[in-house]
């Protein structure tokens, strides 16, 4: 069987019409899916909005040529390959199109057997191309622990793995409690840079001064007369990673001076005329959006575009989907462990509950709720009774609408006896039942039909 067999999805660009349908024609037989475009434009719109395996273009067309074609997929689509066939043969262009990035090149005429060989080639290339990449990405999510199976994390761990091993500034942007440090650190710690140094500096809670010395350095003279240097940031990330927190924070005046450094690799300590070169890279983050400082006037523009060559912005925890509940579970795990105590379970309703919850302090937020539970709770089993009140009340106003009367009563009754400290007695005389009628109505809730299950 060939490795056409499964259906990988191949672009025809050819200024040709009885070419294309050719080409479409054999391919298609040998079980391809084949798309066509007459120029590089067109091509270029299929690129955009289809994912495409492989890309087979003639040299020469009108307009843009194949070798701007094979230039732009080469820059933008890692997991696309691209091949030359041409009708006008040369090795010059032979080599520009392999120097660019394609990986066949064939000459007109050849025959389908020509052809399908030089795909199925380029396709096989692509499959050890796209397994090299998925274990990059799967270094990456296992950098730190950081867990995540949502599509939007998925996006994450594809920017970071194309960003590790270059020497741009990175931007990381995301609300508060998102993880920006992990990435920071995933970007460091996967990268080129990983042995040197990694240095984080927090912009905010520091005068311009303190601030401004802490990241440059400054001279301390010493009698009589002599001057001796304090390092400051600039000089212990030399070869490494400078991570810059809450760069919004950083005082204009500041930005001013930083974007020289990244601009010269050059800087001086604060009283000091003696001019250090300097090779870090930073890595910034932003709870804010730097673009709309920047078109206010209070953060500099070139310092954002400087930052921003490469960014990746991290979704909040309520746009993860279930990954709310792995982190849960993972969470779960360790903290249990450290209190060496057994793994509680999930009820199904406290499942559905985070799930809805809005998370608005993020995965910060949840690692919090998580380790209070392991804390306080008395039994190997939690329920949307045991979560905080704030949060109960949070789902309530959301949920409660959505919900039966049976059900909202035995929430009532659980969070009652949960704010008595679990004494029957007290509770069944503030809901006004006797203790026989609590107890029956508690036991539609002793046998949850499914949970997950601690071990």
């Amino acid at each position: 069987m060939t490795l056409g067999k499964s259906k990988e999805c191949l672009l025809v660009v050819d200024d040709s019409d009885n070419t294309r349908e050719l080409l479409q024609r054999n391919l298609s037989s040998h079980g391809f899916e084949v798309l066509t475009a007459s120029d590089v434009s067109e091509a270029l719109r299929i690129l955009g909005s289809t994912q495409v395996d492989l890309v087979i273009t003639d040299l020469k067309m009108p307009g843009s040529s194949g070798l701007h074609l094979i230039k732009h997929v080469r820059e933008n689509l890692r997991e696309t390959e691209v091949m030359m066939i041409t009708g006008y043969p040369s090795v010059e262009g032979a080599i520009e199109a392999v120097k660019l990035g394609a990986e066949e090149y064939l000459c007109k005429p050849f025959t389908g057997e020509e052809l399908l060989a030089a795909v199925n080639r380029a396709i096989e290339k692509l499959g050890m191309r796209k397994a090299s990449i998925r274990n990059i990405e799967r270094q990456v999510a296992n950098t730190l622990g950081i867990l995540g199976d949502s599509e939007a994390m998925q996006k994450v761990f594809k920017a970071v793995s194309k960003t590790m091993a270059a020497r741009t500034p990175v931007l990381i942007t995301g609300e508060n409690g998102t993880g920006k440090e992990l990435i920071a650190r995933a970007i460091h710690y996967t990268g080129p840079r990983a042995n040197a140094p990694f240095i984080t500096v927090n912009c905010t809670n520091n005068s311009e001064e303190l601030l401004e010395k802490q990241l440059f350095g400054y001279a301390m003279k010493t009698p009589p007369g002599g001057a001796e240097w304090q390092a400051g940031f600039f000089h212990f990330a030399d070869g490494g990673t400078l991570y810059l927190k809450e760069i919004p924070e950083l005082p204009y005046i500041l930005q001013t001076k930083l974007f020289r450094v990244l601009e010269e690799k050059k800087f001086q300590a604060v009283g000091s005329t003696d001019i250090r070169e300097v090779n870090f890279r930073v890595i910034a983050d932003s709870n804010r959006d730097l673009r709309s400082l920047a078109n206010e006037g209070t953060f500099r523009e070139d310092l954002f575009i400087r930052l921003s060559m490469s960014s990746i912005s991290l979704p909040p925890l309520r746009d993860r989907g279930n990954d709310v509940l792995l982190l849960a579970r993972y969470f779960l795990e360790k903290y249990s462990r450290d209190m060496g105590r057994s793994v509680p379970s999930f009820s199904d309703r406290a499942l559905e509950a985070m799930k809805s919850y809005s998370w608005l302090g993020n995965i910060v937020e949840l690692q919090n709720i998580i380790q209070l539970l392991v804390h306080r709770l008395e039994t190997d089993f939690i329920d949307v009774p045991d979560f905080p009140a704030p949060m109960r009340a949070s789902l309530l106003a959301v949920t409660s609408f959505k919900r039966s009367l049976a059900e909202l009563e035995i929430e009532h009754i659980r969070n009652v006896i949960a704010g008595v400290g679990g004494n029957k007695s007290q509770a069944a005389e503030i809901l006004g039942i006797t203790r026989k009628t609590l107890r029956e109505k508690l036991k539609q809730t002793e046998q949850p039909k499914s949970a997950i299950q601690g071990e």
